[in-house]
């Protein structure tokens, strides 16, 4: 049996033909990702938009998917950007611009990362496939339109601030806007002993002002708090699509100021998984929708939330 499983029949050169074979079906799996780049001289600005994916691999035990995509300039990572989240599909059409300030002198030291992702309410996002461009290889007197087969993804950047899961629920009848902060996981240490004393503060928010404040309580040396406490807001009808949720997750400090360890901002105008659990909320009136969110540096939510006043 053996001798005819190895008949003498393929030399090296078909061997290496049958991996090159092997490694394409490899990169095939992963799927493809249809994107345009432009660089606007005048503003100082790259322009990238997400036009499709395509044959992208089914991630759920119902054989489909819920892509979305992320990108982000390496080295610096400040800004990311999150398509909508498109439910059940192998073959989605985002049609979505995203746009880097970045002056020209600085971007050929820079790559456009875009991580194709399958959302997932209940836990980790799974990454499904990346397109990695460095800049310097690109010739921007032109616009670009480009299809790319998606590569295996790098792990999640290491500068992780760590997870929060949230349940809103609201009742349009009685214009009542609860979030139930539930638990924190894998916080970033922000203590000399390695940990942290995690509140979490919520603010609701609309043209970017302060409307209301709460806060949880403060979970002693911790980066994994459990809270489970329940938050109403009063939201008319009328309101609920013009109001933001402001997160913020904070260590607390008894002597100094509290240092924010970052924020999540949800509403209808959000981006990406934010707003997907928004209007998944609006859509299940009466029911708590509960989803974990990636928090993100203040900073960079702070500039979203003055884009949207």
């Amino acid at each position: 049996m053996d001798g005819g499983y190895n008949e003498p029949l393929k030399d090296e050169g078909n061997k290496e033909t049958e991996m090159s074979d092997n490694d394409h079906k490899e990169k095939e799996k992963l799927g493809s990702l249809h994107f345009t780049l432009d660089y606007n001289f005048t503003d100082n600005t790259l322009v990238v938009g997400i036009v499709q994916a395509a044959e992208l691999p089914a991630m759920d035990v119902g054989g489909s998917s819920d892509p979305y995509v992320k990108l982000y300039l390496l080295p610096d990572k400040k800004k990311k950007f999150e398509t909508k989240v498109h439910r059940k599909t192998l073959e989605p059409n985002f049609n979505e611009t995203f746009t880097f300030k970045v002056p020209y002198t600085d971007l050929g030291g820079k790559t456009l990362v875009m991580t194709v992702y399958d959302f997932d309410r209940f836990s980790k996002h799974d990454a499904i496939g990346a397109v990695k461009i460095p800049m310097s290889s690109m010739d921007f007197s032109q616009s670009l339109q480009e299809w790319r087969d998606l590569q295996k993804a790098e792990k999640e950047e290491s500068e992780r601030l760590g997870d929060i899961c949230l349940s809103l629920r609201y009742v349009p009848t009685a214009g009542k806007l609860t979030v139930v902060i539930l638990e924190a996981k894998n916080l970033k240490k922000m203590d000399v002993g390695g940990l942290s004393d995690p509140y979490v503060k919520i603010h609701l928010m609309q043209n970017g002002k302060r409307l209301k404040k709460k806060k949880t309580t403060i979970k002693k040396n911790t980066l994994n708090p459990y809270y489970n406490e329940s938050f109403s807001f009063e939201v008319p009808c009328e309101q609920i699509e013009k109001v933001q949720i402001a997160v913020t997750v904070l260590d607390y400090d008894k002597i100094g100021k509290n240092d924010a360890i970052g924020k999540v901002l949800l509403g209808d105008n959000g981006t990406g998984t934010k707003q997907c659990h928004w209007s998944d909320m609006l859509a299940n009136p009466r029911r708590p929708i509960a989803q974990w969110h990636s928090i993100q540096p203040e900073d960079e939510v702070n500039a979203q939330i003055s884009n949207k006043k």
